[in-house]
């Protein structure tokens, strides 16, 4: 149920400022394993054929893409993805609900001790994740994990790839403002988790039966695993005015006309 008043019982909005927006608290998380790109090519040969034309390009491309060390959930010799049999779905997703969330749970953590506040007033959890697609979102995983109430509004974001971050940003101002509004305290807790290594073996699969070398997914060679999270008030929820870490002036977002067959392609300049 909702009530609604014209924008003239509001005195119009030409009179509306724009309200005070404020980072209060900043956390991340990464899993215990650094690998080298030569980690990644010895676990590649380990299970395909790196002599085909397009997992060879991927690979060369681990090397040269200039990143020294990639993060991962994986130790890349025994367990996890180190089996004959590639991870199924239904593996991918329990590796992300119990590794995922994890690191999620340490980064907000960090997000909320930065803060300062008690856990019992966010106001909001608002969570963006690409790779996992069932139900219930790991986001009410993590708000259980944090013991935050079950009255806090929760809002999950997917399928904005890795615009993710500002989305999350972006989504949260326009609640928080909304809040200004009204009158009312935000505390929003945003958060966002990707586990990309876990897929490896998809990827370099598909590489090597791929013929294709202008469409090459990079992913496997780029991407890495990682959580953070950031804690985003209103005026009215800012209860310390020390506590602000930095202010949210402004937000928006655009799409490229004429862009979408760019989003899995490779430049050809790579070799």
């Amino acid at each position: 149920m909702g009530s609604l008043r014209s924008a003239d019982e509001l005195g119009g909005l030409q009179s509306v400022q724009v309200p005070g927006l404020w980072i209060t608290g900043l956390g991340s998380q990464y899993p215990p394993y650094l690998h080298s790109p030569e980690r990644f090519i010895e676990f590649a040969n380990r299970f395909h054929n790196s002599e085909r034309p397009v997992l060879k390009k991927l690979l060369r491309l681990t090397v040269n893409c200039g990143i020294d060390t990639r993060a991962s959930t994986l130790d890349l010799e025994h367990g996890f993805g180190c089996q004959d049999q590639i991870p199924s779905i239904v593996d991918l997703d329990n590796w992300f609900r119990k590794f995922g969330v994890d690191l999620t749970t340490q980064a907000c953590r960090k997000a909320m001790r930065e803060w300062g506040g008690d856990q019992e007033d966010i106001t909001h959890t608002i969570a963006f994740n690409s790779g996992v697609q069932s139900f219930p979102g790991y986001d009410y995983l993590v708000a259980r994990k944090l013991g935050l109430s079950y009255d806090v509004e929760n809002i999950f974001l997917q399928g904005v790839g890795c615009a993710g971050g500002l989305s999350i940003m972006r989504v949260a101002a326009q609640i928080a403002s909304a809040a200004t509004l009204m009158g009312k305290p935000a505390r929003i807790l945003c958060f966002s988790c990707e586990l990309n290594t876990p897929y490896t073996r998809h990827q370099y699969a598909e590489a090597e039966a791929a013929t294709d070398l202008q469409n090459m997914d990079i992913a496997a060679s780029l991407f890495s695993d990682a959580a953070a999270a950031f804690v985003l008030c209103n005026d009215a929820g800012l209860d310390t005015p020390g506590a602000a870490k930095f202010q949210l002036l402004d937000w928006e977002r655009q799409v490229t006309p004429d862009t979408l067959h760019n989003s899995k392609q490779i430049l050809t300049s790579i070799s």
